[in-house]
């Protein structure tokens, strides 16, 4: 299981979340999580989905149930492609969507991005770093992510932003 502590400026509450994957056949997985509001004291997303990976393609496509504390039940599906850029794979343009409906399929948000991502491995010892730049499509928002080993921070050019540590 991967555990990870959440933190970002459209909450004052750290989040403790939980995933879990259990392998159904060789290229395909359940996936569980769910998120504990420490404010509040009940979880704030509770989820499970069907993911399928395509190696050979470098692609994904899932679909799955979530319930959070905002938008109650929904239904969503995803997929997401990517694409070497470089022969090493360490520079890699990634194509990315999403869409949620809800629980009577009436209402549907979506959500798009085109991103890449360069991966640099043992910058110092054992460090390895990722950093991505991409765009948002539906919202029209530019953002970047910097990951180091167990850290991740994510920012927007709204001022939206987040920090992770894997445990």
């Amino acid at each position: 299981m991967e555990t990870s502590l959440r933190c970002g400026g459209d909450s004052r509450a750290l989040r403790i979340h939980a995933k879990e994957k259990i392998p159904l056949d060789s290229n395909i997985f359940l996936q569980v999580h769910g998120e504990l509001d420490t404010r509040m004291g009940e979880p704030s997303l509770l989820a499970a989905s069907v993911r399928q990976f395509f190696p050979d393609l470098f692609a994904s496509a899932g679909i799955g149930v979530q319930y959070d504390k905002y938008r109650k039940l929904q239904h969503f599906a995803r997929g997401k492609m990517s694409f070497p850029v470089t022969t090493d794979g360490m520079l890699q343009f990634t194509i990315k969507g999403q869409s949620h409906h809800d629980k009577d399929f009436k209402q549907t948000n979506f959500k798009g991005a085109a991103e890449f991502s360069l991966g640099v491995y043992n910058v110092q010892g054992e460090q390895d770093v990722r950093v991505k730049v991409g765009f948002e499509v539906f919202e029209k928002i530019p953002y970047l992510q910097i990951r180091e080993n167990n850290w991740t921070l994510n920012a927007d050019i709204n001022g939206r932003w987040s920090v992770r540590f894997i445990l």
